[in-house]
């Protein structure tokens, strides 16, 4: 009799988990803190689990030379609670990816053209610098300010995948000077001179 019952439940949860296989995002919903809802079952197609935003450059005419094209969940619904999601970088000769931080997620970052020059600073203030050519990948860990050069004359590529659908994104340099942070707070915050400040406001567009 123990054996049936055992043998019945796990044919249950075995049907369940068969149930629960994705959760394509419903992209019409609003997003909230869990993430989004699931598309109905007969609404699902193939091309929710298949996505091309990637293959084309970004681009990099801006003031970092640089772009960055991604594949989280607002883009790309089937990657919607599995977990992961992905992204590209465009780098030209000169470019920069600036200190930013992931908060939901860390990073793997794999270099397909060029030469790009990687790092990311520890909670310890430990800064771990590596210059990465084709084929090779570093990783950066969850919430840690990170930066990607192109280190060639010809500029980088690269594609990056995040162990969260979210991984979010903070630029610390439009964080301090492409808002309405008041210079007085960042000059006491950051022991930045405000006449630095003020410049750098200007040329991002900040406020204060």
């Amino acid at each position: 009799m123990f054996q049936i019952i055992f043998l019945l439940s796990l044919f249950l949860s075995i049907s369940n988990a068969a149930n629960q296989d994705f959760c394509v995002a419903d992209l019409k919903a609003p997003d909230t803190p869990s993430g989004y809802p699931c598309k109905p079952a007969a609404t699902v197609t193939v091309d929710d689990f298949a996505f091309s935003g990637l293959i084309a450059p970004g681009n990099t005419t801006n003031i970092i030379s640089a772009a960055v094209t991604p594949a989280f969940v607002a883009q790309f619904p089937g990657v919607n609670g599995l977990g992961l999601s992905a992204g590209r970088l465009d780098i030209a000769a000169g470019g920069v990816i600036p200190l930013h931080t992931h908060p939901g997620a860390n990073e793997l970052l794999i270099v397909t053209y060029g030469h790009i020059t990687a790092g990311f600073v520890s909670s310890a203030s430990t800064v771990y610098v590596k210059t990465l050519k084709k084929g090779e990948i570093m990783v950066f860990p969850q919430g840690l300010l990170h930066f990607q050069i192109a280190a060639g004359k010809s500029g980088a590529v690269g594609y990056v995948v995040f162990s969260s659908a979210s991984p979010g994104l903070q630029i610390l340099d439009f964080a301090l000077f492409a808002s309405n942070f008041s210079t007085p707070l960042i000059t006491k915050t950051t022991f930045l001179d405000p006449v630095l400040v003020k410049k750098l406001k200007s040329v991002l567009g900040g406020s204060g």
